[in-house]
């Protein structure tokens, strides 16, 4: 009984923080997807009640490789290139700092920020469509699950129970809908064919470039 009671010691902690671990520092699991799923589902119905169009996992060529877009919503009123991330825990942010922290169970690990990962998504967009003023595509990060910021939110970074509202009373240019269509357009031309091995050959870009995946 003893020897059992150690082995739960030993390994309880091991398990809650490989749990926090796979949370942050591994490709896209399960959770993730569910959370992409559940902001793919709000923009659906946005979407479904306007002019706006989205496209969901957008793969560019970008620079000396490529990178991954969760989600970017074009409307009459500017375009959101939007990154989706699913956590649990505490998390303290800023929005300068290169990593975030999250705590789970009084034990820490570091993740990238995800404002700065979304800047060359956001980069990518601007310049494929570069016919448009930069300031009329904007950057957000939507974080679903159930984890709480221990820090004021940085800006452009909400909860996912906040973005209809947000879409709602987002404004950041004026496109017509003949330039929203064209935008949908040559994103649509230009975006990698949606495959497995699009996935492989990013992810293995990533880990030559930083040894990590980081999208």
């Amino acid at each position: 009984m003893a020897y059992l009671i150690l082995a739960l010691i030993i390994l309880i902690p091991l398990i809650i923080f490989g749990t926090g671990f796979y949370y942050g520092n591994r490709r896209k699991s399960w959770h993730e997807n569910q959370g992409e799923g559940a902001v793919r589902q709000l923009l659906t119905e946005y979407c479904e009640a306007s002019t706006s169009h989205f496209l969901n996992n957008v793969t560019l060529d970008y620079k000396d490789g490529t990178t991954q877009i969760d989600h970017i919503l074009i409307t009459e009123n500017g375009i959101l290139v939007i990154e989706t991330k699913h956590y649990t825990g505490w998390l303290f942010a800023h929005e300068r700092q290169p990593q975030w922290t999250q705590v789970i169970y009084k034990l820490k690990y570091k993740f990238l920020n995800p404002i700065l990962q979304n800047q060359k998504h956001l980069k990518a967009v601007r310049h494929l469509l570069d016919f448009l003023p930069s300031d009329e595509i904007q950057g957000l990060v939507v974080f679903s699950g159930d984890a709480q910021f221990k820090t004021e939110i940085p800006r452009n970074v909400i909860h996912i129970e906040d973005l209809s509202s947000y879409v709602d009373d987002f404004r950041c240019g004026s496109l017509s809908l003949n330039r929203v269509q064209f935008c949908v357009g040559r994103l649509e031309c230009k975006r990698l064919e949606l495959t497995s091995q699009t996935d492989v050959e990013h992810q293995a870009y990533l880990e030559r470039k930083f040894g990590e995946t980081h999208d």
